[in-house]
């Protein structure tokens, strides 16, 4: 099934839990990889089943924070060449060439970064800062690792980075219940980096970081162009602010 045709192969990696929506399209849209391997949280639903009908080799693996799960998937690669996509993230076909390129090329490049382009309530999202959303996608594992932090984690690489051209296309929205609990998890995760480094909360954070959230997101960074959608995106992701420092006040309080 995952046959690449040039000289370097490609290991294809996911951590997943409970995707059992998105493992197809997912997985068809990375056959050009050489393997492929889900890093899997135990999740409750068809992921894993699903996966493993499609030949995808999956490992399951407790999950403590992001960045240890997806340095847990590297460890997993059988080559050295790896992609590390998201589940609601769809790589089209020329985005696929490009990579086998870029890949396949000596350039002396150890990882690129890839463009993504956002996809909210059906909508296009060209606004609130994901215009200029991009992250690292592709990279080999020799020069590369996620740098630690417990959630938005980083790949850190030791030599040249690039900038692919084509886009990945992103749909993180599945249902606003689904949305809103998945940034309840990211911010108990900041609320727990923070807490490890000692950071208090004050009336600064529970106040004055929410409402500057919101205007960057929805007016410096021109989310209002966005409509409904724009409007949406910024309220929730600064209520998400605002739980963040509430998870971090609960935690000193010993409050669950």
């Amino acid at each position: 099934m995952f046959e690449n045709n040039t000289s370097q192969k490609i290991t294809a990696l996911a951590i997943t839990f409970n995707e059992a929506e998105n493992v197809k399209r997912y997985i068809e849209s990375l056959s050009f990889a050489d393997e492929i391997i889900f890093v899997d949280s135990f999740s409750t639903d068809n992921t894993v089943a699903i996966a493993q009908e499609m030949g995808v080799n999956v490992i399951q693996n407790k999950f403590k924070d992001f960045s240890s799960q997806r340095n847990f998937a590297i460890s997993q690669a059988k080559y050295d060449w790896i992609t590390f996509f998201d589940l609601d993230e769809i790589v089209t076909e020329a985005l696929e060439a490009e990579i086998k390129l870029a890949v396949a090329s000596n350039n002396q490049v150890v990882a690129y970064f890839v463009k993504r382009i956002f996809y909210f309530l059906g909508e296009r999202i060209n606004y609130g800062g994901w215009q200029n959303d991009k992250v690292i996608r592709v990279f080999n594992k020799k020069f590369c690792k996620y740098n630690g932090n417990l959630v938005h984690e980083v790949v850190a690489a030791n030599g040249k980075i690039g900038l692919l051209k084509n886009s990945v296309n992103h749909y993180s929205y599945k249902d606003f219940d689904n949305y809103n609990n998945k940034l309840n998890h990211y911010s108990k995760l900041q609320a727990e980096a923070l807490y490890l480094k000692n950071r208090r909360p004050n009336g600064y954070h529970f106040f004055f970081r929410p409402l500057y959230r919101f205007f960057w997101q929805y007016i410096y960074r021109l989310g209002i162009l966005d409509g409904k959608q724009g409007y949406i995106l910024a309220y929730v992701h600064s209520f998400s602010v605002f739980k963040r420092y509430l998870q971090l006040w609960m935690k000193y309080r010993k409050i669950d």
